[in-house]
């Protein structure tokens, strides 16, 4: 996944406390919560002194970010979406996964107090958006683009519009705490969104 480049401070990060910092801040946010993480409680837990920090990131919200991403991707990056030929079946085990972590307690804690910070936040909404949003769209863009290839999906559907059917209403289930999440349920969005996609054009 292509990321946006943090800012050079001349300084290169050791890996090993970078590793430490992130995976400390991940478990501060996990226990306290968003609003009551701060830099210096990440700093004392991890072992290191908070101008480490700020030297790497600028403000909270950017460094629960890149907690968040080291946890859920570590050192990779995501792949293509998987692309069995069946497209409803991919693309519920997608979002089936999603599901999955977002019902680990520490990843709902973090991802909702990263929610609300972007909100807030129009600088960290920004790099949200480049290291996260637009690269993960544009995989579930290529997987659509392939279906659209092998005559699953029509031709002239709008694939950013056919990203938004599909995927939003699972995380808008999640952030309202509202409606089926099941894999059951999650089948249902899939269904309901490709058979909407079909009747559009």
């Amino acid at each position: 996944m292509p990321t946006a480049q943090q800012p050079s401070t001349g300084r290169r990060r050791n890996p090993a406390t970078r590793a430490a910092i992130l995976g400390t801040a991940f478990d501060v946010v996990a226990e306290l919560g968003y609003a009551r993480l701060t830099i210096e409680k990440v700093a004392a837990q991890a072992g290191v002194g908070k101008q480490t920090i700020y030297r790497w990131w600028p403000n909270k919200g950017a460094l629960v970010l890149d907690a968040v991403l080291e946890r859920s991707l570590g050192a990779g990056e995501p792949g293509d979406l998987p692309d069995s030929g069946d497209l409803e079946d991919d693309l519920t085990a997608v979002l089936v996964a999603t599901v999955e972590e977002f019902a680990d307690p520490a990843f709902d804690r973090a991802l909702r107090g990263l929610t609300a910070a972007i909100i807030e936040d129009p600088e960290l909404s920004q790099v949200y958006r480049e290291r996260l949003d637009e690269p993960m769209r544009d995989l579930k863009r290529r997987r659509l683009r392939r279906a659209q290839e092998a005559g699953q999906l029509d031709a002239d559907v709008d694939l950013d519009l056919a990203v938004d059917l599909i995927f939003a209403p699972v995380t808008r289930r999640w952030t309202e705490r509202s409606g089926d999440l099941s894999p059951e349920g999650v089948r249902a969005i899939v269904r309901g969104a490709l058979r909407g996609l079909a009747g559009s054009v």
